[in-house]
């Protein structure tokens, strides 16, 4: 599912304009970048923890010339779903 089949989905099943639907989505989705660029966690209750992760220094291999690199220690945007949504999926995705 893209973006676009996300707004038209909420578009009709709310009844609310296409061009709103995608204002909303696109503030939310620049509010959650925000928050994790500055350094804070966003909790939605029932579907998950948007945090950032510390990754350690470390020494990595480039493998087409055979040279050793040196990665700084950084942080990664991380997602954590919700036991109540990890269930509804488990549920509802069974492999037969």
């Amino acid at each position: 599912m893209r973006k676009a089949d996300i707004i038209n989905t909420v578009s009709s099943q709310t009844g609310v304009e296409r061009s709103d639907v995608q204002e909303v989505l696109e503030a939310t989705l620049a509010t959650i970048k925000k928050t994790l660029i500055d350094g804070d966690s966003l909790f939605i209750r029932g579907f998950g923890t948007f945090s950032n992760k510390k990754r350690a220094k470390k020494i990595a291999r480039n493998i087409s010339t055979n040279t050793a690199i040196i990665l700084d220690a950084h942080y990664v945007p991380s997602f954590k779903p919700s036991k109540i949504f990890i269930k509804s999926v488990k549920e509802n995705n069974i492999i037969s």
